[in-house]
């Protein structure tokens, strides 16, 4: 591997009720950073947050111009401080060798096709178990697996943040959101190799369900998926239900509008099961465009626990210049308005 994985670009990184106007100033470089690129500069930013941390005033910690080079770095609590903020003017960059950080997280392999034996991928950016968290202006580009986690957290802004990684590159997942609450998604632009925001439901027996989601205003270019609904083909007590997706544009996506309820990557563990995941009160409000194949619309619901409550409003996909297909499974709801393709309920 000859490029670094992992690139952290400008421009603002903001933790916890952020505030600039007062209190302490740390710039890495007072703690050794090295803004090449090669020197390893984990403890200082180490060193850094640890003074940030012990302190009851605002703290920044301040990273300029230049490329620091980090392995694993973890910010820890509890913080006596309430108010950190980190400004990031530079580029954090991870090691050429990605084995260095590759066991970070005991995850699905994920080599880049590789076909070799490789170490678990590593997450570029993970918050966990925090409150009141803002990040604006961050782009992540190649991460070895998620490029940015949500898990376990309450009151998280995300604006103006760009994913980026090669469209072959599995379990590249955008933002990945778990267990959390109160997280708004703005202004965002994401292309991976795998989920865009979320990530998949029923993996496990016993799990978190999903609901009060709203995506609105939102394009999909080009992309396999549009909106989608995904769980495992296994038995699970979790849900997806009160998600509304409206004021969307697909451009010559290949499955505009999905529920799929029988996701079984590999074949593995999964054939011949059926997703115990309750799909319910699904709202789809003008979604308009065109589809790369002729069903846009494809409700592949469990039959051990149908789809209910989804409503179609305003509906209008087209597949080579003339009306795309619907097919429903195990699926029941209703249509209002203009809805293209007809309703298969």
């Amino acid at each position: 591997m000859t490029t670094r994985p992992l690139l952290l670009l400008p421009l603002l990184l903001l933790f916890i009720k952020p505030s600039f106007s007062a209190g302490m100033k740390l710039n890495v470089l007072s703690y050794g950073a090295k803004p090449d690129g090669s020197a390893d500069s984990t403890k200082a930013f180490l060193a850094a947050w640890t003074q940030a941390c012990a302190s009851t005033a605002p703290a920044s910690i301040y990273v300029p111009r230049g490329m620091f080079l980090l392995r694993n770095v973890k910010f820890r609590g509890q913080c006596k401080n309430r108010a950190i903020t980190i400004r990031i003017n530079g580029t954090l960059v991870a090691p050429v060798d990605y084995r260095v950080i590759g066991n970070a997280e005991c995850r699905q392999l994920a080599c880049k096709n590789s076909g070799k034996s490789c170490p678990s991928g590593a997450t570029s950016l993970s918050f966990s178990k925090s409150k009141n968290v803002v990040v604006v202006g961050l782009t992540s580009v190649n991460s070895q697996m998620f490029h940015i986690v949500i898990n376990g957290c309450q009151n998280v802004k995300m604006q103006g943040v760009t994913v980026t990684a090669s469209g072959n590159s599995p379990n590249t997942d955008g933002i990945h959101v778990q267990l959390s609450s109160g997280v708004t998604i703005l202004n965002s632009k994401i292309q991976t190799g795998d989920d865009c925001v979320i990530g998949s439901l029923g993996k496990d027996q016993n799990e978190a369900g999903v609901q009060n989601v709203t995506v609105k205003r939102a394009t999909f270019i080009g992309t396999q998926n549009g909106v989608r609904i995904k769980s495992w083909a296994r038995p699970s007590n979790g849900f997806a239900r009160n998600i509304v997706f409206q004021h969307v544009t697909m451009k010559n996506v290949q499955n505009p509008i999905v529920i799929d309820q029988n996701y079984c990557p590999g074949n593995n563990n999964c054939p011949d099961q059926v997703s115990g995941i309750k799909v319910s009160d699904v709202m789809y409000r003008d979604i308009h465009g065109t589809s790369a194949a002729q069903v846009s619309v494809n409700f592949d619901c469990s039959s051990s626990h149908p789809c209910s409550g989804i409503r179609l409003e305003g509906v209008s996909l087209t597949y080579k210049n003339e009306v795309a297909a619907a097919s429903c499974k195990h699926a029941g709801g209703t249509s209002f308005g203009v809805v293209h393709p007809t309703s298969c309920f």
